[in-house]
């Protein structure tokens, strides 16, 4: 058994949000940079290019990437042979994210309760996602989601004789009424199977996959193709511009359901989906 001390998860999720915050996966720049080449809209060209000038300025000035730093989503893979020692987890979470919002001057967006509307001031508590894994490693990663993006998600209870086309038509009809809002080019994740909650959070998980992997199993592989490809022929474009490049990827995740029903969830990620991890 190894004895991992809070503080630390409380410092590497510290470290996370800001890191996340001011600098973008390299996929995402990768997969910005490829489509300004690709594309044949002028406009969308300048727009594209834009977007990789803004990145570039945020990671060399140590500033954030967009100014809506998000809700900060923690996912923890603990080690089963993990003893926590010092603290509580959760409050050593939320303990984080107040450091790293404060300290690193991240807006902060959170308020304490949906109706009241009050802003905590530090943007906790965070949306703690805790799997419990072989092994005595943990594996931090912090997911800020802004809500211009958030907004435009979407879940659809289809049924079993939903065909590939159904599902497909979700995808692109939560993308298209989305519009330009979302900020596009936009990641998207699609959460397919388990039941209500549990697409959506593979929807969630799914954009914190590289843009430049895709799916494992290639008749999922395929169909994350064959979206991306209805979703780009929407025309919507860099901002809503117009233009090829209405998504830089879709990712899908999926898992066991029901024999009644086929959920699908589509969560979409702007062009800034920003995500790090790091391993204790």
């Amino acid at each position: 058994m190894r004895e991992v001390s809070v503080a630390l998860i409380r410092k590497a999720v510290r470290d996370l949000c800001i890191e996340a915050n001011m600098h973008l996966p390299e996929d995402i720049r990768d997969r910005i940079s490829a489509c300004a080449i690709c594309e044949r809209s002028e406009t969308a060209k300048s727009v594209l290019g834009s977007l990789m000038e803004n990145i570039s300025c945020a990671a060399e000035m140590d500033v954030p990437v967009c100014q809506d730093t998000g809700m900060a989503v923690v996912f923890l893979e603990l080690g089963q042979e993990v003893h926590l020692v010092g603290g509580d987890l959760r409050e050593a979470v939320n303990a984080g994210v107040h450091d790293g919002y404060t300290e690193g001057y991240l807006r902060c967006s959170v308020v304490a309760d949906p109706l009241r509307r009050v802003n905590t001031g530090d943007n906790t508590p965070a949306v703690l996602h805790c799997d419990i894994v072989p092994g005595d490693r943990i594996r931090v990663m912090v997911a800020p989601k802004g809500f211009g993006s958030e907004n435009m998600s979407r879940i659809y209870m289809l049924t079993p004789a939903a065909s590939e086309e159904d599902i497909v038509g979700a995808v692109t009809d939560a993308v298209s009424r989305a519009g330009s809002n979302p900020c596009p080019p936009v990641v998207v994740g699609v959460g397919i199977g388990g039941n209500f909650e549990m697409a959506a959070l593979l929807a969630k998980r799914a954009l914190c996959r590289s843009t430049a992997a895709r799916h494992p199993d290639p008749y999922y592989a395929a169909l994350e193709e064959r979206m991306l490809q209805a979703v780009n022929a929407l025309g919507i474009g860099p901002q809503g511009f117009g233009g090829d490049t209405t998504a830089l990827a879709v990712n899908i995740e999926t898992y066991a359901t029901h024999i009644a029903g086929l959920p699908v969830a589509v969560n979409m990620g702007c062009h800034v989906t920003r995500h790090a991890a790091k391993e204790i």
